[in-house]
């Protein structure tokens, strides 16, 4: 059974709002999350016949806590509890609105509660996804390629794993919060990287992930608009998001970034994007987050490939690698290399890659020394990095587009002129 587009939304938008009520006056994060999701589904099959409520969240709220009571009662060693804390007779809808609606805090606590430490990554996406963001079960499972039971075991076992360790529903002390706030924003960057180029699968991209991931970023960052990094991580989204009506044709294949038709990229994206990243860079403290948007701006507001800043390009993944050195910065910082002083220095830095085991399992490790032995006119050996490339590719498009570069080399095709910065 399914509800219309609208109803959707309001149960998408409303359901963190009400678990963070819920948490926040009753504590017990996994009984919460559970009867909101009950309430939810509820309201999937009354909504479908009765219409959508005058107050969703109201209906939405009163649900919840009514079967969260009814969970307290069931269990008899919260009897005592239950008579001592809790009215049984509920709110009504009206009270969710007047004394219980969200503060503005709960966003930023809910988020920190789903990444807490205790976690492993896989764990902190799908529960953020599902508490925070609002998708349900079967959504998170069919992002991530993996059936619906285990994934409702990973969420379980999450709740559980987060009640043994004790975590409150609060927002973190000052010392904690660099660290915590690092993970949140991680865990961030992480959904909207597998929906703007999907892991696995036949579809490149995955716009609800993408659109989840900005809209949790927009939340974090009006409740600390001064954290530099926050900004970082929005201007990022924006504007690498902003080059999404580009990145594919019509019958889905890949387009790279230096290919694309940028009279199509999302120019209020681009102009918000760059507002935001100004704004960091003029009082934050420098971070990696606020470096990659910088380098998202400088692409995008390039009218094409040739009249890109690859010199302050390339300065900027300087800093990056001195603040955040990782091997994707090292990858990416290649490209650079190779449009400022030619694609042999930044083939011999790509050599430094191949000691680590993990990128020579990596499909852009063999696709960008493809690019650069292109550019050398080297088709044999590009070729052949063409095919590795496509062989490591879990995801269908970029594996088709890896496979059809192969191809036209074989066919003699002529050698592009440049490489491509992998795009997102």
């Amino acid at each position: 059974m399914t509800i219309d587009r609208r109803a959707e939304d309001l149960l998408r938008t409303a359901a963190p709002q009400v678990l963070g009520t819920l948490v926040r006056r009753h504590g017990r994060f996994d009984l919460c999350e559970d009867a909101v999701q009950e309430a939810v589904l509820a309201a999937i099959s009354t909504w479908q016949v009765k219409g959508v409520p005058e107050n969703p969240g109201g209906w939405l709220f009163s649900v919840a806590e009514h079967r969260l009571i009814d969970r307290f009662r069931s269990d008899e060693s919260h009897r005592r509890r239950e008579e001592r804390q809790f009215d049984t007779t509920g709110p009504g809808p009206a009270d969710f609105d007047d004394d219980l609606q969200v503060q503005g805090d709960d966003t930023l606590a809910l988020l920190f509660m789903c990444c807490h430490p205790s976690l492993e990554p896989p764990s902190q996406l799908a529960l953020t996804l599902r508490a925070v963001g609002g998708l349900t079960t079967a959504e998170i499972a069919r992002a991530f390629l993996v059936p619906e039971a285990t994934m409702a075991q990973r969420i379980t076992r999450a709740k559980q794993r987060i009640r043994d360790a004790g975590a409150h529903f609060a927002l973190p002390s000052a010392a904690e919060r660099p660290d915590r706030l690092s993970v949140v924003l991680h865990v961030l960057y992480l959904i909207f990287n597998e929906g703007y180029t999907t892991s696995s699968g036949r579809d490149l991209q995955r716009t609800d992930l993408t659109n989840e991931a900005i809209r949790l970023t927009r939340a974090v960052h009006q409740l600390l608009p001064d954290e530099g990094e926050v900004s970082g991580l929005l201007a990022l989204m924006l504007l690498t998001d902003a080059r999404r009506p580009a990145r594919s044709r019509p019958d889905g294949s890949l387009v790279p970034l230096a290919e694309q038709d940028r009279a199509l990229w999302a120019k209020e994206l681009i102009d918000e994007g760059v507002a935001i990243i100004t704004d960091a860079l003029s009082h934050a403290t420098l971070g990696p987050y606020q470096l990659q948007s910088a380098i998202a701006a400088v692409h995008d507001e390039a009218a094409n490939v040739d009249e890109t800043d690859w010199p302050q390009i390339l300065g900027l993944y300087d800093l990056l690698q001195r603040v955040a050195p990782n091997p994707m910065v090292t990858l990416n910082r290649a490209v650079a290399v190779s449009m400022v002083h030619g694609p042999q220095l930044a083939l011999d830095e790509l050599d430094a890659l191949e000691a680590d085991d993990r990128m020579t399992r990596h499909h852009r490790l063999h696709a960008t020394r493809a690019h650069l032995l292109e550019t050398m006119g080297d088709i044999v050996g590009a070729r052949s990095a063409y095919l590795t490339a496509a062989r490591f590719a879990s995801s269908v498009p970029e594996k088709r587009y890896l496979d059809e570069r192969a191809t036209r080399l074989g066919a003699g095709a002529t050698p592009r002129r440049a490489p491509t910065e992998h795009d997102g």
